[in-house]
């Protein structure tokens, strides 16, 4: 195993994020401690070191003024000169070598990872809900943002604020040794140091935490633009997105030069306050000196040591801020990933069944926490291998009837049975698995076409993944398709949402994907609704291959699709409201028959339901 294993950065997580910042910390940091310990022992030495240093540099100094040039090169001396160049040559840099390799070779390239693998394992968790209400592109910002800022805190804790620390104890020692009237003004010159840092260091934070919220908006804004490039140019509304982000962009603006001139001051003040030390130190060197308290080596030490730490104020006052920064993006981060905006498992949550694919609602409720919407005490029973159609003008229930049975949501009252077992039972994985949805908005990753289709059913042949795209009608267009990178058929990429494909071509492809999956039980979601009549009569084969043995939901606007249906339900304002076969509901005259009379071009007009 390679050392750089000893974090393992994709190790599983099980318990959530907290909310306050130093757990979440120590969450996010949970597999790496005794790593981060060691890195931060050799950092603490190498630290240490300086000190060190300067105080054997002041030792040889005095042996070379005692011994004069006449008496320098004696057996006694060589000794020690010999152990200041061991030092200086092979201990000194293996401290450092190691302290420079746990840090930057053992921690840091697993800290993003494991920070960022277990945010986004937590965030493919949150409920539909919380993704609807949030930016995409502000999600995926988020949680780059805050892994990135963990790993920078990390490495400015242990290469810059351990050493720092670690040196100013050595230096206080080595002054001490000198004279306590020497360690006094360096005493007083600390506490000042870190009065100014806790002065500085919260208002830092909190600008930064306003920083990144801003950036991430802008993010956020850019990207849902550019996901909808089609609808803007379309609308012509190029320049409404420009001034919409440019807003963003001027608060970032703002953010940003409230966040630079609190820097700019506090690197001032901080390296006002370093040039003050070496006149401290060595004035009051040269005093003991004058009074033969202190010798000249101790004046190179304390000069030595001064300038070294006043040099290192200003890079640790920078690393502070930098760190501070960081603080605050994982702050503003922790806010937006850590909601529990989501629908769990049980804690004894068993594997769904299904062997036979009936499907019962029991007077089952929802309506998206409002007082209207949604579907109410609705109670109907989906016999194994049944044809169902769902019919209702926009707004009547339909979509959320199917999102209620795939547990996107926690229906508020009631129970949903498969097979006899609650949904809210059985884990939400294996109930998706059992379940085959093609829909009318459907999107496609950024990736080949084959890896779309085989998203149905990743294990099956090449084979058997070319029958399922012909039997969808899909292999003859797939074969014609190349991407901007010159590839070929079920090699192109499809672009981002499958944006290079029409509604139609994506909607067999995803009939594909469903009959690879060849789950009991099927959603079909306005599935032909993209398709013009010639393709859908010619799929129409295929459609009736993937239904034969399973439980179909079928919701339709366009009402020929559904006259072949076992049962057609017809929902109004979140109930069923008719029940039966096409012949018998047009025979009622109720609302089936007035959506199929004031159909225009096949689709229920939505005046129908008013």
């Amino acid at each position: 195993m390679r050392i750089a294993d000893l974090i393992q950065p994709f190790r599983p997580t099980e318990t959530p994020p907290p909310q306050t910042l130093g757990a979440f910390i120590r969450w996010c940091l949970s597999g790496a401690w005794p790593m981060l310990f060691a890195a931060a022992f050799f950092s603490a030495f190498a630290g240490a070191m300086e000190a060190g240093t300067a105080w054997i540099l002041g030792r040889v100094i005095d042996v070379v003024t005692a011994s004069g040039p006449d008496n320098f090169l004696t057996g006694a001396n060589l000794w020690k000169l010999m152990g200041a160049v061991a030092f200086f040559m092979l201990l000194r840099p293996l401290l450092f070598g190691l302290s420079s390799l746990s840090n930057n070779y053992i921690v840091m390239p697993n800290i993003t990872p494991l920070v960022l693998a277990k945010l986004n394992r937590w965030t493919l968790g949150q409920s539909v809900t919380y993704f609807d209400d949030d930016f995409a592109g502000r999600i995926a910002q988020k949680q780059m943002q805050t892994s990135n800022a963990m790993a920078s805190v990390v490495s400015e804790t242990i290469s810059a604020i351990v050493f720092a620390i670690a040196s100013l104890v050595g230096s206080l020692l080595l002054l001490g040794s000198i004279h306590p009237l020497v360690m006094a003004p360096f005493a007083a010159w600390l506490v000042v140091y870190f009065l100014l840092i806790r002065w500085y260091l919260p208002r830092i934070r909190k600008r930064s935490a306003a920083r990144a919220g801003a950036r991430a908006t802008v993010s956020g804004q850019v990207v849902d633009t550019i996901t909808n490039i089609k609808t803007v140019k379309l609308f012509a509304h190029g320049e409404f997105e420009e001034q919409s982000a440019q807003q963003s962009m001027v608060d970032l603006r703002e953010r940003s030069l409230d966040f630079g001139m609190l820097s700019a001051s506090f690197r001032f003040v901080l390296m006002t306050l370093a040039g003050v030390l070496p006149v401290l130190l060595l004035g009051a060197t040269l005093l003991l000196w004058q009074n033969g308290n202190a010798t000249t080596g101790d004046i190179v030490a304390a000069g030595a040591v001064s300038i070294r730490i006043a040099q290192m104020t200003g890079w640790v006052s920078f690393t502070l801020m930098g760190l501070y920064a960081n603080v605050g993006e994982i702050e503003n981060g922790m806010k937006t990933l850590t909601k529990r905006d989501r629908v769990e498992d049980a804690p004894a949550a068993q594997n769904l069944n299904v062997k036979r694919g009936q499907i019962v609602f029991e007077n089952v409720s929802f309506a998206y926490g409002r007082d209207i919407g949604g579907v109410t005490d609705l109670s109907m029973t989906i016999e194994p291998g049944e044809k169902l159609g769902i019919v209702g003008a926009s707004g009547a229930g339909k979509s959320t009837l199917v999102s209620l049975l795939l547990r996107l949501y926690d229906r508020e009252k009631g129970a949903i049975l498969i097979d006899g077992q609650d949904v809210a039972a059985v884990t939400q994985d294996s109930l998706r698995r059992q379940i085959g949805m093609v829909t009318q908005e459907t999107a496609m990753f950024n990736r080949s076409a084959r890896d779309n289709i085989l998203y149905g059913n990743p294990s099956v042949s090449e084979k058997d993944m070319i029958s399922a795209a012909r039997k969808a009608e899909a292999h003859e267009f797939i074969c014609d398709l190349q991407d901007a990178h010159g590839r070929k058929g079920y090699d192109a990429h499809l672009g981002e949402r499958g944006v290079k494909l029409s509604g139609g071509q994506r909607q067999r492809i995803a009939l594909a994907r469903a009959i690879l999956k060849d789950a009991p039980i099927l959603v079909l979601d306005e599935a032909t609704s993209a398709l013009d009549s010639e393709v859908e009569a010619s799929i129409q084969t295929a459609l009736h291959r993937v239904m034969e043995g399973k439980t179909v939901l079928a919701i339709a606007h366009r009402l020929s699709t559904l006259s072949e249906m076992d049962r057609i339900i017809v929902l109004d304002h979140g109930k069923i409201v008719e029940n039966g076969s096409h012949d018998v509901l047009l025979a009622q005259n109720g609302l089936y028959a007035r959506f199929w009379h004031r159909q225009s071009g096949g689709f229920i007009q939505t005046a129908a339901a008013e």
